[in-house]
């Protein structure tokens, strides 16, 4: 009897270590833009609100754009889900995969705009070829993307058969299809808004939302909020009346 309370034990640890890990992940992709504008905002550091998050290699808050990327890029390589016959479900596979294209993103800086900056700033490759900095675009696109597919084919998973108590309008599946979507149609209004010139700074804008709805989906996978009373009922069709965090640390 001891082994097997031992055993639900460290189950418990690991279940809650993935939750913060989600959470981890979460915050990072929803403090980047906030902290990259709200530095911008003040005069110490120099830096004018730029067009994209991508533009901020080029500023003195380079380290926080670069740095956030790569911790989000190592808690994805590092986080192991699960696995999965299709490709497009295989959590372990696509988390490992955008991991690595946030470290891409990172490595491989934009080409600098002709307002800004002309001389290229390098990192891995001591090259100033465009093409690299097309390489960029290819690792965000192919990040976001990845993101997306996490969200509507992944983390849905879990709950597609869930019959416990009836679903609501706010359950989890349904936060993480309208989060999803969200990206995609974000990720795709980048080059449409550019194009026709729709606002100033729209690339950001919409940059920022993308990563809004990718750390939502990730702060409910991570359950941040809680997944007690009306809010385990509402999201997870769980009725949780006591803290079982509490309950594995005792």
């Amino acid at each position: 009897m001891k082994i097997d309370d031992k055993e639900i034990k460290i189950e418990g640890y690991d279940i809650f270590t993935y939750r913060r890990i989600r959470r981890a992940i979460g915050y990072l992709g929803i403090s980047l833009p906030l902290f990259l504008v709200g530095f911008s905002l003040i005069n110490y550091f120099q830096t004018p609100v730029q067009p994209s998050i991508s533009d901020y290699y080029y500023t003195h808050l380079r380290e926080i754009f670069t740095g956030t990327l790569c911790a989000v890029g190592l808690f994805l390589i590092r986080y192991k889900g699960n696995g999965n016959i299709s490709i497009w479900k295989n959590d372990n596979l696509l988390t490992n995969i955008a991991g690595i294209m946030a470290l891409g993103v990172a490595f491989f800086p934009t080409n600098p705009n002709s307002d800004g900056i002309k001389t290229k700033i390098y990192t891995l490759i001591p090259s100033g070829e465009k093409w690299l900095g097309w390489l960029h675009y290819g690792f965000a696109a192919l990040l976001f993307l990845i993101l997306a597919l996490l969200a509507i084919n992944v983390f849905t998973i879990g709950q597609e058969n869930e019959t416990r108590t009836p679903k609501s309008i706010l359950n989890e599946n349904n936060i993480y299809r309208v989060c999803g979507y969200s990206i995609i149609v974000f990720v795709v209004m980048v080059p449409i808004a550019e194009t026709f010139n729709l606002f100033n700074y729209s690339t950001l804008v919409f940059e920022a939302l993308s990563l809004f709805a990718f750390g939502i989906a990730w702060l409910i996978k991570g359950r941040a909020l809680g997944d007690k009373g009306v809010i385990g009922q509402k999201l997870y069709q769980e009725n949780n009346p006591i803290d079982t965090e509490k309950v594995f640390e005792e």
